[in-house]
Order: C-alpha cells, then structure tokens, then sequence
C-alpha cells in the first residue's frame, strides 16, 4: 500500500499579542556569549557590527553587519543568477542611491559568509562596484538549507525549485548521508522536486510540468538515510526521462499530423495516465511509470481530433 503525503496544514492565525517577545525582550548583549563565534567571523572577515538582537518571534539571535562584499558568495546549492532581474535590481539602486534590504548570511564552512536570501541584491551591489553590503547575519548556520523557505525576492519556477532541491540534497549527503530523509522535508518542500531535480540535471530542456502531479501524488520523503533514498530517486528519474523519450516521440507524431498546441506534451502525458481512473489508494510510482510507458509506446496518434486538444489543459510545453 503505498502511503500519502499528508496535507500541507496553514496554521491558525493567533490571537494579537500572544506570540513572541516584547520589544525589552529582543536586546541582546553585545558581550553575551551568545553568537560569540559568529561575532568573531565578521571581524575576522573585516566586517563591522553595527547591532544585535533577538528576532521578535523565536528568540534567535541576529547580528545587524556591514561585510566586505568580496566575503559574501551564494550558497553553492541555489538556482542560477537572472541577469534580468539582478540588472534591473542595480538600476533601482543606483537611481535611488540607497541600499535598504540587508541580505541574509551564514557563516559559511571555509569560512567567509554565504547568503542563502540576497543572492540577487549581492549581484546588483557587485554590478554597482560596491565595497561592502549589509547583511542580517544568522548564528545558526542551518538556515542556509532554508532557501526555498526564505528566497521571496523572486517567484521560483518549477525547474529552479527543482534544481536548488537537488543542490541542498547533494549537500546535504556530503555532510552527513546517514541521516534519515524526512529530517529535512521542511528544506526539501517535496519529495517529488528532488526526482525532478535529477531530471532537469541530466536533461536542462526536460518538460517537468507535466510530469509533477503525478511525482507528486506517489512520492513522500522516506526513514531511509539520504544515500539510500536518493538512490530511489535517481532511479525514478531515469524512469521518468525513459517515459520522456516516448512521449516526445507521440509529440513529434501529433504535430507531423498538423496538430498544433502549446498542450501537447501535457495532453498525451494526461492521455497514458492510470491515475485519472483510479480511486482509493494508488499504485506505487514504478508500477504507474511502467504502465505509462507501455501507454506511450502503443499511443495511436491517428485517434487523435484536433476537437481533443481544445480542453487540454497544463503546463505548457516549452514550461521550464
């Protein structure tokens, strides 16, 4: 029996005023021994500490810092820079002559600092020729896992998500791969990105979004260790870039026959799908990549009217 994700649950909104702590209660002594380590990272990197405090709802210490910027890098496991945006970024700067929204950073490992939220703004400050960048620096040094959690400066896709999940993974298996997967699920988000991350690592061009409710519904983080488990989903991605390869196949044949949709791969894929008909509790995900391989392999494209493709529906072909 293949169990279910459980529902992902909001929680209540409080009532005013009863979580967190007062404004006495977030000074932080500067001679406390409290982040002490942290506080030495930045002098030693040649930083200014400007403040310190606790963060109003749990109580974390944060360290209000000016850095060099030179000591400043991405975590390594984040989605690629948008030229874009960190060019539209510097220009907004520069107009106003102001940087107001500190990035976040860690400590990182070698030393230095890594900014798991600020990956855009620290490119801008860079493009401008700025000698330093201010920076919330966090003494816990966990957080740098916590980029999907944080990142808001900038709507992920489904391929970025997919790509950083996999990075914290792998980096996750260096530092230690015996933990237990579902350690980390609140870094991962879900289970199925890390499948598509493999994917899109071994094919940058894959459709994923086709491809992720159906990851989605079958797949949960396992007890397994993370070596064990990502070894599962590496094998799931190979299935599913196996099943990729016949549904372009059926794509190709669609538009020779003159059928014309930015739908396509999302329609044949929904076509082979066993899913749409099953209620209750599903089959594991290997046995439905199977069946929908077979599907795909047999798909008579000449069944198809373009009346059908007027109600497909789903990412488009071309979704990254």
């Amino acid at each position: 029996m293949v169990k279910r994700a459980a529902p992902k649950r909001r929680p209540r909104k409080a009532r005013p005023g009863t979580k967190g702590l007062a404004p006495a209660d977030c000074l932080l002594d500067k001679t406390s021994a409290e982040a002490a380590d942290t506080r030495e990272a930045i002098e030693k990197a040649g930083g200014c500490l400007v403040g310190s405090y606790k963060d109003p709802l749990g109580g974390h210490p944060v360290l209000l810092s000016v850095l060099p910027i030179d000591s400043v890098e991405p975590t390594p496991f984040q989605r690629d820079l948008s030229d874009a945006h960190h060019k539209r970024l510097a220009d907004v700067i520069n107009k106003t002559g102001r940087f107001l929204d500190p990035i976040i950073a860690v400590v990182a490992p070698q030393g230095g600092f890594w900014t798991p939220n600020g990956r855009h703004r620290l490119e801008a400050m860079r493009r401008l020729g700025a000698r330093s960048i201010s920076a919330l620096v966090i003494a816990d040094r966990e957080v740098a896992w916590q980029i999907l959690a944080l990142n808001t400066e900038k709507a992920h896709n489904l391929k970025e998500r997919s790509l950083e999940v996999i990075r914290i993974y792998r980096g996750l298996v260096e530092e230690d791969a015996s933990r237990p997967e579902t350690q980390f699920a609140f870094y991962l988000e879900e289970s199925a990105l890390v499948t598509l991350g493999v994917c899109y690592e071994r094919a940058p061009r894959f459709g994923g979004g086709a491809y992720h409710p159906i990851l989605r519904r079958l797949e949960i983080f396992s007890e397994e260790s993370l070596r064990s488990a990502l070894k599962d989903h590496e094998k799931h991605a190979g299935m599913v870039l196996d099943l990729e390869e016949k549904v372009a196949a059926t794509v190709t044949k669609l538009k020779e026959r003159g059928l014309v949709s930015p739908y396509l791969r999302s329609f044949v894929v929904a076509r082979i799908n066993p899913l749409r008909w099953i209620k209750g509790e599903p089959p594991p995900l290997e046995e439905v990549l199977k069946t929908m391989r077979e599907r795909a392999a047999k798909f008579n494209v000449e069944k198809v009217k373009p009346q059908d493709l007027a109600g497909a529906a789903g990412p488009p072909d071309d979704a990254g």
